[in-house]
């Protein structure tokens, strides 16, 4: 994996330098005024990381080929939960999504950093929610190429919230019923393909632990600029720890009021060892504070739209 990293940094400090003279075209952005342009426009994979993972790792896929060849199925997403689904342009939580996305691509800046976990110590944290929002938020900057993949298949929801076909997924790709193209889904965004969890299965820790988790990330890998990984908590069982030694960070969710302090650092200890990029703090109270994250109302349950005067 260290070889991967080692020729995807190598190809983003290529992109850097030749953008330096390059003037970044300015982003017009259909969702919401103040959106914050955090990266330049990204070069062809065919062009840069393609050739630097293509030495190590056979048969890589294309953005292109996946286009292409994945299924087109039609979405419903869910507006209450899905924040830039909604109509209003000021819908809560929207420029929260947008600063964890800046805060992320600056993080990039120094460290190699393209496939990401999100997890939780427990059940009902949101860490459901915050996965596949932050997915839709990295797919809006302008040419970018994000995969969301519910690796929860213990009880998996992200095709809830984006209303999306619950099969094949990533439990009969792991199961060699389906290969990479027959489960990964592209949306109406044109930048944002899903693999749903897939066909239930009673033994997933078996699954995600094979080789064949860690050379599907290594395929898939060149054609996407990030791949967003919701994973089960760490607390009960040990898929997330184990799906952590794929990723390059995790994000730890954590329901602001409800998660006992102790219960946090088991969780966080739990991924032994993993690169923990950052902690989440989910349903905070709306307050006029500057900088409180996800705030307005409780996960799951919709949105009570305020009234203007």
């Amino acid at each position: 994996m260290s070889r991967i990293h080692e020729a995807l940094r190598r190809a983003e400090q290529e992109r850097a330098a030749g953008l330096t003279a390059q003037k970044l075209e300015e982003r017009q952005d259909a969702v919401a005024p103040g959106d914050v342009i955090v990266s330049a426009p990204p070069v062809s994979r065919t062009e840069a990381v393609l050739p630097a993972v293509a030495a190590t790792v056979p048969n890589v896929l294309q953005f292109e080929e996946i286009c292409a060849k994945s299924s087109h199925p039609q979405w419903k997403p869910n507006p209450n939960l899905l924040v830039f689904s909604n109509s209003d342009p000021f819908h809560t939580g929207t420029e929260q999504f947008r600063t964890l996305r800046s805060r992320l691509y600056r993080m990039r800046d120094s460290q190699p950093l393209h496939t990401i976990l999100v997890s939780s110590a427990i059940p009902a944290e949101g860490k459901t929610l915050v996965a596949a929002n932050l997915a839709h938020a990295l797919a809006r900057q302008q040419g970018s190429r994000v995969l969301l993949i519910d690796a929860d298949f213990r009880s998996p929801r992200v095709h809830t919230l984006l209303g999306a076909p619950a099969t094949p997924g990533m439990v009969d790709y792991l199961q060699g019923s389906g290969d990479e193209l027959q489960v990964i889904q592209q949306g109406p965004e044109p930048g944002l393909c899903f693999i749903p969890a897939g066909t239930h299965v009673t033994h997933p820790s078996e699954l995600i632990s094979s080789d064949r988790m860690k050379q599907f990330l290594l395929r898939v890998k060149p054609a996407f600029d990030w791949i967003i990984i919701d994973s089960p908590p760490t607390v009960p069982v040990a898929d997330a720890s184990v799906l952590a030694g794929l990723c390059d960070g995790v994000l730890f969710v954590v329901r602001a009021n409800s998660t006992p302090a102790e219960t946090a650092k088991k969780g966080c200890k739990e991924l032994r060892g993993a690169q923990i990029l950052g902690v989440v703090l989910n349903t905070v109270q709306e307050t006029t504070e500057y900088g409180a994250y996800y705030s307005g109302h409780a996960y799951g349950l919709p949105v009570q739209t305020k009234s203007k005067k």
